[in-house]
């Protein structure tokens, strides 16, 4: 699952990136305390912020904001796929289908999906990519579809 087709400066072109392809990220432990505290500055919802109080919300227990789990996987994503030039966003659509919890072990499984070549920009294409964010059950806890602009080998 490592990349195949690295160029000198570490990363993979568009010309590299085959349909299929995956990647798969080292893991990245969540404790309560992190939880809390990321909430608390950017996501302050009693079941993000209060482990007594979430137990009477949706969530039943203290729940990771979706956008924890998000830069958690974007940090997994971006030392996984080492593309060129870095990870240059053109959209994306998120899911958590399941909540984070604290003691959760994440890890992304991404999957080349698509590639095109742009038609006006010779110098590179857009990949899709689907990213996989589980926890150490397997449990898929965030499915994200990204569109990459990515570089063609000059």
């Amino acid at each position: 699952m490592a990349p195949v087709g690295e160029k000198e400066d570490g990363g993979l072109y568009l010309d590299d990136l085959k349909v299929g392809q995956t990647f798969l990220s080292g893991t990245h432990a969540l404790d309560e305390a992190q939880i809390i505290a990321f909430a608390s500055s950017f996501d302050p919802q009693p079941f993000h912020t209060d482990a007594a109080a979430a137990e009477d919300t949706f969530f039943k227990g203290l729940a990771a904001s979706g956008w924890h789990t998000a830069s958690v996987s974007m940090k997994l994503l971006v030392s996984s796929a080492n593309i060129s030039g870095g990870l240059i966003g053109a959209g994306a659509e998120i899911t958590w289908p399941r909540a984070t919890r604290a003691n959760d072990v994440l890890q992304v499984e991404t999957e080349v999906v698509d590639i095109k070549e742009s038609r006006s920009r010779p110098d590179r294409g857009i990949v899709t990519i689907r990213s996989v964010t589980r926890n150490q059950n397997n449990e898929s806890l965030q499915i994200m579809i990204s569109r990459l602009v990515v570089p063609r080998r000059t």
